[in-house]
């Protein structure tokens, strides 16, 4: 994505002035007010003030239909990466689009961006919400996903956040586009810690071209991401702790036949390990079981020991690591998952799931892929 205003190292406010020049017909310009640079960018800091300053005659009234754009922007920005691609129409020719490492002065610029972003990676752009937050100022929530293919492992980089568009009165146009990352505290361009922020990503962890619980990705901070996930079923058995094999064998035998009618099922990843107590000590082995699957329709286990249940799915807070995943390792995971939780006013549930998405025997330690899920309480995309 690119962003909002900012000129020579500082953002600016565009200021429509009327300007009168010996009594001839009045000539409205926009001009622009620097802004300190500051560290931290609250979204309050960065809304664009679109104001009119008195000449010797004061401009018309704007018409700007607000409510008409916030419409136009949920049908229009879907389409960033697709074919259809956005409607250049909207914006200004000279429309300042910015973001922690990268910027551009016009439409054209934009555009071309886009065009990289599409021709280098896979990107998913998902819209959460607009909604109007000044006289001439959208905001919009977003989450965009990429998947950079040109590297053997392809990465997936995940950016959420807001942008800021504003409008201009004169052309009813957004005359500029500010974007500020959840995971970093400098959105200024350019950000040394946006680019760090880049690269930390592009890691090396080994996803197994498998089935996963389907999930979206509401934010992604410096520390975790929130997750809303779909529900799904797993077949599921005792463990004995959450870094643990034990009845992960009894669970796989299930899905490769051992079951009432043989069928054999399709293998998905991650294996979880879920703690359901304070002490992480009430542990189960699950293995999900494939989407086009119901409860209904899968075989019955032939040991009483293994169940079939559906998991309702909801809000999650996920942190990712590679290595082995020793219990201790897990439980300082836990511990540190929660703690940012707490910092940002988020209620963890009780226990936490250890997902493993590799073949131990198979993978390399420091390209595994895991992750310590903690189910919340609730959470509000604000």
């Amino acid at each position: 994505m690119a962003t909002a205003a900012q000129l020579s190292g500082h953002f600016h406010r565009p200021i429509i002035t009327a300007i009168g020049t010996n009594n001839q017909r009045h000539v409205t310009t926009t001009h622009y007010l620097p802004i300190p640079r500051r560290r931290n960018l609250t979204t309050s800091r960065l809304r664009p003030i679109m104001s009119l300053q008195v000449g010797k005659e004061m401009p018309p009234t704007s018409t700007v239909d607000m409510e008409q754009l916030v419409g136009f922007l949920y049908k229009d920005l879907p389409h960033l990466f697709d074919d259809q691609g956005i409607d250049p129409k909207a914006y200004d020719e000279r429309v300042k689009f910015r973001d922690p490492i990268t910027k551009h002065d016009t439409i054209a610029g934009y555009l071309f961006n886009i065009s990289l972003l599409k021709n280098l990676f896979t990107p998913d752009f998902q819209l959460h919400w607009a909604k109007q937050t000044g006289p001439y100022e959208i905001t919009t929530r977003w989450t965009m996903v990429m998947k950079f293919s040109l590297l053997p492992w392809k990465p997936e980089l995940v950016f959420t956040g807001l942008s800021i568009m504003a409008v201009n009165p004169e052309t009813k146009k957004f005359c500029s586009h500010l974007d500020l990352w959840d995971s970093i505290n400098n959105n200024d361009y350019f950000s040394l810690e946006g680019l760090v922020d880049v690269f930390k990503q592009l890691r090396v962890y080994k996803t197994p071209d498998l089935e996963t619980p389907k999930y979206q990705i509401l934010k992604r901070t410096a520390n975790y991401e929130v997750r809303k996930y779909e529900p799904f079923i797993v077949v599921e058995t005792n463990g004995d702790k959450l870094s643990g094999s034990s009845g992960f064998n009894n669970v796989a035998g299930y899905i490769f036949g051992k079951n009432a009618t043989m069928e054999k099922i399709p293998m998905t990843t991650p294996v979880f390990t879920q703690a359901t107590d304070p002490e992480l000590s009430s542990v189960s082995v699950q293995i999900v079981i494939p989407s086009g699957k119901d409860l209904s329709s899968l075989p019955m286990p032939n040991e009483e020991k293994i169940n079939l249940k559906k998991m309702e799915g909801g809000f999650a807070a996920a942190v990712k690591f590679s290595g082995k995943p020793t219990e201790d390792v897990v439980r300082e995971k836990e511990n540190e998952l929660r703690k940012s939780l707490s910092k940002d006013g988020l209620k963890g549930k009780t226990g936490c799931m250890l997902a493993r998405y590799n073949d131990p025997g198979r993978t390399w330690k420091f390209i595994m892929r895991n992750e310590v899920i903690i189910w919340l309480e609730e959470f509000n995309l604000d």
